[in-house]
């Protein structure tokens, strides 16, 4: 499942994104009645840090109501790739039956760390906004991640244009997730429940979602000078959970409620150039497919984390793929980029697009900081 994603200073600024993930997670269970005992391992992804976060994967499995132990990953934007990875690796050299992945991230309020520097003038302390300075600053770089967009954006000559065309397109889309009352967001969207001694809220729909037209995208002005992209073609901060089951064959085929099984194929990783991050998932999707022994032909459908508008236009360009085929009925430059668990719901919404098409490969990739990417393949039938 994957919960709504809200926009950040929204509805979920002040709550604990671990503990509301453990709790979204026993609700998950219990309401679809599986029994988490079955639960041999957590997999905890999460990059910003809250109250603790230390102990992480143990702490959340104990807030399930589960005796086991766990591990945390962290990769920014493709930590849910690595953690869906690690699990399917686990289970498939047979170290353990049924892992469990839980991915989450609040990005809303980031901490501000204070380190102490006795040696420094005056005693001046080191300080970092987790979320903002590592947003603006790469220190293998120094750069900032809109920077690396527009690098990209330059050496493969994308226009303003193609930007804006996309991003509606993009929109377009996601609104196809929305028609008969949500019923596409339904069969992988689980709501939050937000408990106080007064009430429960109920938050069961994306939250703070721009609406934009043609005409709204051409009057904004670019966020860089002679650059592409504004703030419509790139994505807003947000906060939300996943959850996913990872287990063997015959297990998934005794919990399932329907005749589909989603089998992990392959995974592939790249590391581009410095300072041209949108340009790294393209070679991590190749090994991923190299891996699979497959095309991109046979792909059935693609989804691809899109911070910026130029992350699709240069994996399309590249690999020879059509704008259509990439994001059907959802992408994290309009639903928002929460980090842990983005890729994750990405998946689901590819495994669900699959299943409309009567099965095939999906494809979930995604860039990350530091230049670097991971890309993982699955197979439904």
């Amino acid at each position: 499942f994957s919960t709504p994603f809200c926009k950040w200073q929204g509805s979920l600024q002040n709550e604990n994104s671990i503990k509301l993930a453990a709790d979204t997670s026993k609700r998950f269970f219990e309401a679809k009645g599986l029994d988490p005992q079955m639960i041999e391992f957590l997999y905890l992804g999460h990059t910003i840090i809250q109250p603790g976060s230390f102990f992480g994967a143990s702490w959340a499995a104990n807030e399930m109501g589960l005796n086991i132990p766990g591990m945390a990953i962290s990769h920014a934007c493709a930590t849910s790739t690595n953690t869906m990875y690690s699990a399917a690796l686990a289970v498939e050299t047979g170290n353990l039956s049924t892992a469990y992945c839980m991915m989450t991230d609040r990005i809303s309020n980031a901490p501000h760390i204070v380190w102490p520097n006795p040696q420094g003038p005056g005693g001046e302390v080191l300080s970092e906004n987790v979320n903002m300075d590592n947003i603006n600053r790469d220190p293998s770089t120094g750069s900032g991640m809109l920077n690396t967009a527009e690098n990209v954006a330059r050496e493969f000559g994308f226009t303003r244009e193609e930007a804006d065309e996309v991003t509606l397109m993009r929109y377009e889309q996601y609104a196809d997730a929305l028609a008969n009352d949500r019923a596409f967001q339904k069969k992988y969207m689980f709501p939050i429940e937000l408990k106080s001694r007064k009430s429960t809220i109920i938050i069961s729909e994306d939250e703070g979602i721009s609406k934009t037209s043609k005409e709204g995208l051409q009057k904004l002005r670019t966020v860089a000078e002679g650059g592409i992209h504004t703030f419509g073609s790139q994505t807003h901060p947000a906060d939300g959970n996943t959850g996913m089951i990872i287990t063997t064959k015959q297990k998934a085929a005794a919990l399932s409620t329907e005749k589909v099984t989603v089998q992990v194929i392959s995974y592939g990783y790249n590391r581009t150039k410095k300072a041209f991050m949108p340009a790294a998932p393209a070679g991590a999707v190749q090994m991923a497919l190299d891996n699979a022994g497959i095309g991109i032909e046979a792909l059935v459908a693609i989804k691809n984390h899109s911070p910026f508008i130029a992350n699709d236009l240069h994996l399309g360009k590249v690999l020879g793929i059509a704008q259509a085929r990439i994001n059907n009925y959802g992408s994290s430059l309009v639903f928002g980029h929460p980090q842990g668990p983005t890729i994750a719901r990405l998946l689901m919404e590819g495994i669900e697009e699959a299943v409309i098409k009567g099965g095939g490969y999906v494809l979930a990739c995604g860039c990350a900081a530091g230049d670097s990417a991971a890309a993982i393949i699955v197979k439904v039938s």
